[in-house]
């Protein structure tokens, strides 16, 4: 998937805000060599650290909360791709697990073909037949940790709608588990296991997490 204008205009920003934290360290420095010891310095120094810190949190943080940044790490090298284990043997929906596996575990860019979800009708069955009151909760296709809840803040027929304009299921910030799912810096959207699970598209409306149906098709954890 193409990154979206806002992704590039976050890219260029942090890259920015690195040039400048790093100018800013540098004229730090030659003022700490060239200061004497009074008091107008040390405050000018405090005043000084006080701002560098509030930019590189910003800069830590390209997406608003409740987005979880997560670390590149979280994607190191595992037993099975960046995953410790291969995908479920039986995963929901009947989708197709070969391609569940390339794309959760040895892949970081690619994603399934746009308008997959909708070519499984067992995934369309079930959310045409979930109560007005009720959810779908989509699983970790690796680890059976719950990832996403949908819909939540609207109605089921409104996220299968915003879904189909963009071709993948699309994930608003509330419908998100954060204590199972990160950000990392360029968007890629990761559970804390490695499983990687598509990118945060942000528009008009906040974060929107694009999201490959084969990654969140796992059966809960026992």
């Amino acid at each position: 998937r193409a990154q979206s204008p806002q992704n590039k205009m976050l890219l260029r920003r942090s890259t920015a805000a690195a040039i400048f934290i790093v100018t800013f360290i540098i004229f730090i420095s030659t003022t700490l060599t060239t200061a004497d010891s009074n008091s107008k310095n040390s405050n000018l120094l405090s005043l000084m650290g006080q701002k560098l810190t509030k930019i590189m949190s910003r800069t830590a943080q390209p997406y608003p909360p409740p987005a979880v940044m997560g670390p590149e790490s979280i994607m190191s090298k595992k037993a099975h791709g960046t995953s410790a284990t291969p995908v479920q043997q039986n995963l929901r929906w009947n989708v197709d697990r070969d391609v569940a596996d390339r794309i959760c575990n040895f892949n970081r860019h690619y994603a399934e073909y746009s308008g997959y979800f909708k070519t499984v009708p067992e995934f369309m069955n079930e959310t045409n037949d979930t109560p007005a009151d009720k959810e779908i909760t989509f699983y970790d296709s690796n680890t059976g940790k719950p990832l996403f809840y949908a819909p939540r803040g609207r109605t089921m027929e409104q996220f299968i709608k915003e879904s189909r304009n963009h071709g993948w299921p699309s994930f608003r910030d509330e419908e998100v588990e954060w204590e199972n799912v990160r950000v990392l810096m360029n968007g890629e959207t990761v559970s804390v296991d490695g499983t990687h699970l598509g990118h945060n598209l942000p528009d008009g409306k906040g974060s929107r997490y694009c999201i490959n149906l084969v990654c969140v098709a796992g059966n809960p954890a026992k």
